[in-house]
């Protein structure tokens, strides 16, 4: 099958197309067909080498956590999903690779693609809408007249993420530019700042959560609008005791966590709020969950650009620039197996 390569780490280093072998199935996984794959930051993040610590993959890799297609093949000891069936999926830390015309997926790590999505849409959704769901509902337990500032609302996170929001009843305010205005608010936010022009610090106060997407200087900002008690919760770091902690990190890579999150946790502490760091995890459970809200209309997918499988290096060029408005989505390469 064909399929994109990730050969050395590097930041902008070209992925390798080539022909590989179909992968082999464990007891527990189907195999999908690929009709589309989505571009993630966190793709372009692996690319530069950036999770090497907490992510030890040996290279070559195929790149891609998103997946949406039908399943052409199912494990031994698969029960609930069968050949024919339309699902997506994010895929599983460490046995990812949706770009390619084939990906392994576990069982449980997947869902039915939503009524009226097609698949296209179904593969712009899966990592972003974990990462919101686990942000706000696992982790925040976002309520009802709380108040959350999300940052980044164009990206591919805070475009599920301010639909998740106002769907609990928070006012949400966020940060975008100018000429995102407008989406932002069709989503649902209550306040917008241009980050251009504005500073955030200066306009928002007694925040119950932030989701934090953004750099070092930011994060401090951020746990300055927090009221006492309140919460950050970083997908863009710095990891924490915690998720090492979690992910069962040998104790050299937990004492190196301990000592990169050191600073944002002094900082909490001192203003009596409270910093996590979340790596989303694959879930077909919850998975399920967001259907219901997307097939209800609650939450809807926000693509910016659509690319060919071959251009898949030109999409994660794009993702990596940081001028995409939602997803950015490849089109499958089908093949037969």
């Amino acid at each position: 099958m064909k399929a994109f390569l990730l050969d050395r780490y590097g930041k902008g280093r070209p992925l390798r197309m080539a022909d590989i072998p179909v992968p082999e199935l464990r007891d527990h996984e189907v195999l999908v067909r690929v009709d589309a794959a989505s571009v993630n930051v966190l793709d372009a993040k692996i690319r530069q080498g950036a999770f090497k610590l907490i992510l030890p993959y040996r290279l070559p890799i195929v790149l891609g956590h998103d997946v949406a297609g039908k399943v052409v093949k199912t494990g031994a000891a698969v029960r609930s999903v069968e050949v024919g069936d339309e699902v997506y999926a994010k895929l599983d830390d460490l046995r990812i690779g949706a770009f390619a015309a084939f990906a392994p997926v576990r069982e449980s790590s997947l869902a039915p693609k939503p009524k009226g999505l097609t698949m296209t849409q179904a593969a712009s959704l899966p990592l972003v809408a974990l990462t919101a769901w686990q942000a706000l509902v696992e982790r925040a337990k976002l309520a009802k007249g709380q108040k959350i500032f999300i940052q980044a609302g164009s990206g591919g996170v805070g475009t599920v993420a301010i639909q998740l929001a106002k769907r609990l009843g928070a006012t949400v305010a966020t940060t975008a530019s100018a000429a995102n205005h407008s989406l932002v608010k069709r989503l649902g936010a209550d306040i917008v700042i241009d980050y251009r022009t504005e500073d955030f610090e200066s306009i928002l106060r007694d925040q119950d959560v932030v989701l934090h997407s953004q750099d070092a200087a930011t994060l401090a900002k951020s746990l300055r609008v927090l009221k006492r008690g309140g919460q950050l919760i970083s997908i863009s770091g710095p990891p924490d005791p915690a998720f090492g902690q979690a992910i069962g990190a040998p104790l050299p890579v937990r004492v190196a966590l301990r000592l990169l999150s050191m600073s944002a946790r002094r900082q909490a502490a001192r203003l009596g709020v409270h910093y996590s760091f979340l790596f989303m995890r694959a879930s077909g459970e919850q998975l399920r969950e967001i259907s219901a809200l997307i097939e209800t209309g609650h939450i809807r997918p926000v693509i910016d650009r659509e690319f060919s499988f071959e251009a898949t290096n030109e999409a994660l060029a794009y993702v990596e620039s940081g001028r995409s408005k939602g997803k950015v989505v490849i089109q499958g390469q089908p093949e037969k197996t």
